[in-house]
């Protein structure tokens, strides 16, 4: 997936040389690919669909719990999210809540919050849907 240059410091793709994303094959060095697995692709795609999520984490760990969904175990996404909050795709707030949103299946989680497609994200997104996902 091809990224825009230009965009490189200005919060497109997270500056170049930041750790997770952007130097050495990242969005913006290097060869100037961005690799996603299917499932963080198809988890971006939700993004794309509900634009604000719920997430938690526990107090002595960093590690984002989302139990909206059964495509993969709590323990599966918090890989994927991760993956893509280093890649600054996406946007963890821990101590945001959503507004209106009943947290009863986090209750056992003190941090909780929401997540949102950073501008990266979304750029990768209209990539996406313009260029298509390139099999290999």
């Amino acid at each position: 997936m091809s990224c825009d240059h230009n965009q490189c410091g200005s919060g497109g793709c997270g500056g170049c040389g930041s750790s997770g994303g952007c130097s050495g094959g990242g969005c913006c060095g290097g060869d100037r690919t961005l690799e996603m697995t299917q499932s963080e692709i198809e988890l971006l795609l939700d993004f794309a669909q509900t634009p604000f999520l719920p997430v938690a984490r526990r107090a002595d760990s960093e590690v984002p719990v989302y139990l909206e969904s059964a495509r993969h175990t709590p323990e599966e996404f918090g890989v994927l999210l991760t993956a893509l909050s280093q890649k600054r795709l996406i946007r963890l707030d821990f101590d945001l809540p959503l507004v209106n949103f009943d947290y009863a299946a986090y209750q056992t989680y003190p941090h909780k919050g929401s997540m949102a497609l950073t501008a990266a994200g979304q750029h990768v997104l209209e990539l996406l849907e313009i260029q298509g996902i390139p099999q290999e």
